[in-house]
């Protein structure tokens, strides 16, 4: 049997990830393509490291889903951001290491990832 202190800390984990997938009109909107093409590329992995990392970090004001095809399969995987009364910004070729360094910059920092941006020269 685990401690309760243990119990304790496994609940909020898990509450933690929970609300990272409700979406609320004035959080962050991170959405990660999970079409046929971004499951292929890795996206699944992307969008697990996008919760677990802002669990770990306990950012709570970031809503984290899964979106559809949006026609740009060699990008793949494509991650969307989206901070309320700024403009959009889609990520492409992404990789769990790059959602640590969006997390870091973007999300915390509010500075954008511009060399992970589409239309970014590589």
């Amino acid at each position: 049997m685990k401690s309760l202190a243990e119990l304790q800390t496994i609940r909020e984990n898990t509450r933690l990830q929970l609300n990272l997938r409700h979406e609320r009109p004035d959080n962050i909107s991170v959405k990660v393509g999970l079409a046929t093409c971004g499951i292929n590329a890795g996206a699944r992995q992307v969008l697990s490291k996008f919760v677990d990392e802002l669990a770990e970090r306990r950012i709570e004001n970031v809503t984290v889903t899964a979106m559809g095809c949006v026609e740009k399969c060699d990008k793949e995987p494509i991650v969307e951001v989206l901070i309320p009364g700024e403009e959009k910004v889609t990520y492409v070729n992404m990789t769990p290491e790059k959602a640590v360094k969006v997390i870091q910059e973007h999300i915390v920092n509010k500075k954008v990832v511009a060399e992970y941006t589409d239309g970014a020269s590589v």
